[in-house]
């Protein structure tokens, strides 16, 4: 499968991870292994994003929870590639638990207060919209393609946003267009209409890629 990843940010990650902790990862390690391993990772940052809604520095646990995801993102297909044990059943499970991840990442913010629900609802489908497209595009011409904000940009930006829910504690809400929002949901609207852009992009080219094929 061909892999495309057109951030420059996300291959210099990549290419540190592989050389720093992949080419010491013990061969009795599976690549379904590291990906479950960045699943509870992510878990544990959900369940800190939820109780930060009684203190704010849970929401160090939830930007913990979110490198020890990116982490095994990156290592699980890199194990798989490597020691020829790639499969679909892999593949499925690691996107399946990309999704989760981001999705429920989002509620639990919300449900804490440190995003209101309007920028949460926005937010939640562009995730799951990039992953289908990712999927389609394995499915039908065999190329695994990376965003142009890929998963670090993503986990850089959720990040973020916790850090900024540390520095506000609910203190700095203000109302937009009869909405009340704070710093944290500006940052979200704002990377929310990047990602809805580059995946209306991926699906428009996946679209008409498509479309070419069917002519030949």
């Amino acid at each position: 499968m061909k892999k495309i990843i057109p951030s420059k940010l996300e291959t210099g990650v990549q290419k540190f991870l592989y050389k720093t902790i992949g080419a010491r990862i013990p061969q009795r390690v599976t690549p379904n292994q590291i990906t479950l391993l960045g699943a509870l990772g992510g878990l544990f940052g959900i369940v800190c994003a939820a109780l930060s809604e009684w203190n704010r520095w849970f929401l160090i646990g939830t930007i913990a929870g979110l490198m020890c995801h990116l982490i095994c993102d990156d290592l699980d297909g890199y194990v798989a590639r490597t020691r020829n044990m790639c499969s679909e059943a892999g593949g499925y499970f690691d996107l399946l638990t990309d999704i989760l991840h981001i999705t429920y990442l989002i509620i639990a913010l919300a449900f804490a207060g440190v995003i209101h629900f309007w920028t949460a609802i926005f937010m939640v489908p562009v995730y799951a919209l990039m992953m289908f497209t990712a999927m389609n595009y394995i499915l039908h011409l065999d190329e695994f393609l990376f965003p142009r904000l890929g998963p670090i940009e993503t986990h850089l930006f959720f990040a973020g946003i916790c850090l900024i829910g540390m520095a506000d504690r609910g203190n700095w809400n203000f109302t937009l267009y009869k909405y009340v929002c704070n710093p944290a949901d500006i940052v979200v609207l704002a990377g929310g209409v990047l990602m809805y852009y580059e995946m209306i992009r991926l699906q428009v080219q996946l679209f008409k890629r498509l479309r070419q094929h069917e002519k030949r």
